[in-house]
């Protein structure tokens, strides 16, 4: 009987291991720009734009490197945190300029998970946000 028990015990906990939450999500993009990462990070790190929506968590300037956070986070996500990131391009006057959003779904408990608060929703509205914040900055930098 005392190794039903334990048997029985082992298997209970072994199960509660495989039970969690969301997976963190993570959308990545970057684009090239005809200028030096220098003029870059410099119109990144005030770029109103993104002060809109953003706000500024942290700077590194030996990485060239920013941190955001959503000022209102009011999508089908939560828990997001952004950085931006811009690396020199194949010569001095081109910048590849990064950018890593990572984030859970809403819904942070597991299936059945209700419409419109999964995964692929989450990083659908959270790709927007990127790809508008990308287009934004490379117009801004093209001037």
């Amino acid at each position: 009987m005392k190794k039903f028990i334990l048997f029985f015990i082992t298997i209970l906990f072994s199960l509660t291991t495989f039970a969690h939450g969301p997976t963190p999500q993570k959308v990545q993009e970057s684009i090239t720009v005809a200028i030096s990462p220098d003029k870059a990070y410099a119109i990144l790190k005030d770029f109103s734009e993104f002060k809109k929506f953003m706000k500024t968590r942290s700077t590194d300037d030996d990485l060239k490197k920013v941190k955001y956070a959503l000022l209102k986070e009011d999508g089908p996500f939560t828990d997001f945190n952004a950085y931006i990131i811009v690396n020199k391009g194949e010569n001095d006057n081109e910048s590849v300029i990064q950018w890593t959003a990572r984030f859970y779904r809403f819904y942070k408990l597991n299936p059945p998970i209700p419409e419109g608060q999964d995964d692929a929703t989450a990083k659908a509205a959270v790709q927007k946000i990127v790809d508008k914040g990308l287009a934004d900055l490379k117009k801004a930098l093209s001037k």
